[in-house]
């Protein structure tokens, strides 16, 4: 019987050369069942369920390592033996003067001075023979360096929250000369005849943020809460009925002294600042009655001198607490001593000057700053003419030169702003918190049409702002009692050497421009009131410049072509 041959069972693909790297042109089908084999329930006992499953997965590249030998320098090692030689025989090499007679008659030779410049060249060759590689050498140390890109930013580092009830906060202060420590007022003034409470503020160290260092207890509810910039363990408050205190945390949590009711303000005190005496121990307050007073904390049974913010017209004139104007926000400025500025609840900005000798020179100017009360407001810390405020819902820089207008300002924000700072360091950046809970930085030097920056802090509205002196921190309080640290970026919190020429010229330029502004303003309304005065169009016609007189030529024949539009189509009707 014979075997059957065996054959392979091979096929053969076969593709012409003219479809060689074609594009493979995928397209999307569905799964097609090829066998279904059902399930043997008798099995089940043989398996035991996993959940999780674990499976190791090799997901990377194989890769291979490879050893080459190079070739091999061979080194040797020798000695030489020197031994000074080469003496003439009449001289001694164990005689010094000898020796030293014979060098230098050697050296004073022509030939000596050739042998050693040619073998200067050869000796140089070897030395750099034996030269190594420096592997951790700097390259490139000669070019200039490249300043790193910018990126700007900010973010939340820590919160603090008011113990117990939430309570908005009302002022905040940081401890002078760098401190770790912060002073929060919190009150409700709404519901603070309904509210049982204690009406609490705090002093928190900014490394601890579960408890406060200090609670401060005052009588009243606190407003204002300010350190001293003199010491560190002082600090001054404004109370909700009137009243102004002065507490010392080495003493504790009450009031180390407070006015006499009969004294104090007829309204609540909303800002409270120390101003730059030699004692270091006065202050003055101010309050949405109207008056501004001073006080000195040695002695606290009455004001030390007193001003009733009522503008008036001539110096005959006699100011009245009948007419004063509610101040909302308080500024002061050590360099200046006596001068003070005051932003008002109708959006007046009042510089006053506390020792003027009449009512006219004590509020000698006035700035329509905002459409509603005016919320913040500060001099720069470097260009001290100029000062920001916020309103309504802008924040505008304004200078002393141009009182009808700001010289510069931000666009109208969708949300109420309600507090503005400038930062200590970096003083071309504005700080400004609004009611959505965002704290937006604003850059005079980089961008002046948009923040460069809008970090969203909180929900709820933010309240209150203050900078630190490093420049980085920034405290800001909200309506629920919470106080957010946030920290900006490096390029944010500190100024470069060439920052504050060209601030001065941002602000020269854009002062000039409203100075500008201001003068065409005052001869349009001084020709306006001429021509009233005149009585006749003719007079006015012939002062007319010849730009306004093509704009009225233009206009009349505008209105001639309406006419006889209208009287075109009464006649086809």
């Amino acid at each position: 019987m014979e075997k059957p041959e065996k054959t392979e069972i091979t096929y053969e693909y076969t593709k012409k050369r003219k479809h060689f790297g074609r594009q493979t042109l995928f397209e999307d089908q569905g799964p097609e069942m090829i066998v279904s084999i059902p399930n043997n329930p008798a099995f089940y006992k043989n398996y035991i369920l996993r959940n999780p499953v674990d499976v190791g997965i090799q997901n990377t590249c194989t890769m291979s390592e490879h050893w080459v030998n190079s070739v091999r320098a061979e080194y040797t090692s020798s000695g030489v033996n020197h031994v000074e030689g080469g003496w003439p025989k009449d001289i001694n090499m164990n005689d010094p003067e000898a020796t030293q007679r014979y060098r230098r008659k050697i050296e004073k030779d022509d030939a000596y001075i050739h042998a050693v410049m040619h073998l200067g060249h050869s000796m140089e060759h070897n030395i750099l023979q034996n030269n190594a590689v420096d592997m951790y050498e700097t390259y490139y140390t000669e070019l200039p360096s490249i300043p790193p890109v910018e990126n700007s930013s900010c973010h939340t580092v820590n919160v603090y929250r008011e113990p117990g009830a939430r309570r908005p906060v009302r002022s905040l202060s940081w401890q002078a000369d760098g401190g770790a420590r912060f002073a929060a007022a919190h009150a409700d003034v709404e519901l603070i005849k309904n509210s049982r409470n204690p009406q609490y503020s705090y002093i928190w160290d900014i490394e601890n943020a579960n408890a406060p260092e200090l609670v401060i207890k005052p009588p009243q509810p606190l407003l204002d809460f300010q350190y001293n910039p003199r010491d560190r363990d002082i600090l001054v408050g404004g109370m909700i009925n009137g009243q102004v205190g002065w507490w010392d945390t080495r003493k504790g949590e009450e009031p180390a002294g407070i006015c006499p009711p009969h004294v104090a303000h007829r309204d609540l005190v909303r800002n409270v600042l120390f101003i730059n005496s030699k004692t270091g121990a006065e202050f003055f307050s101010a309050s949405p009655d109207g008056v501004v007073k001073w006080w000195d904390t040695r002695n606290m049974s009455e004001p030390t001198d007193s001003m009733i913010i009522d503008i008036v017209k001539a110096v005959t004139d006699t100011q009245s607490i009948e007419n004063a104007i509610g101040i909302s926000a308080l500024e002061y400025e050590p360099t200046i001593p006596t001068r003070f500025m005051v932003g008002t609840e109708t959006g007046l900005v009042i510089g006053g000057n506390r020792k003027g000798k009449n009512a006219v020179e004590k509020l000698p100017t006035k700035y329509e700053a905002h459409l509603g009360p005016v919320y913040a407001l500060q001099r720069n810390p470097t260009f001290v003419k100029n000062f920001l405020t916020v309103g309504d819902w802008t924040a505008r820089v304004w200078s002393e030169d141009c009182r009808e207008s700001a010289i510069l300002w931000t666009y109208s924000h969708r949300t109420k702003l309600t507090d503005g700072a400038w930062n200590p360091i970096r003083f071309s950046l504005m700080l400004v918190t609004q009611w959505d809970g965002c704290l937006s930085c604003w850059d005079l030097l980089r961008r002046r049409s948009a923040p460069i920056v809008t970090a969203q802090l909180c929900d709820e509205p933010l309240l209150r702002l203050r900078p630190h002196e490093a420049g980085q921190l920034v405290a800001c309080g909200s309506s629920k009692g919470t106080v957010y640290l946030a920290e900006l970026s490096q390029n944010l919190g500190t100024a470069d050497k060439n920052d504050k020429q060209l601030l001065t010229h941002v602000l020269d330029r854009e002062n000039k421009r409203e100075r500008i502004l201001e003068a065409r303003m005052r001869e349009l309304r001084l020709k306006m009131r001429q021509d009233h005065g005149a009585g006749g169009p003719q007079a006015a016609e012939s002062e007319v410049p010849a730009n306004d007189r093509d704009l009225e030529e233009a206009t009349a024949e505008y209105m001639q072509t309406i006419n006889d539009l209208q009287s075109q189509q009464k006649t086809d009707t």
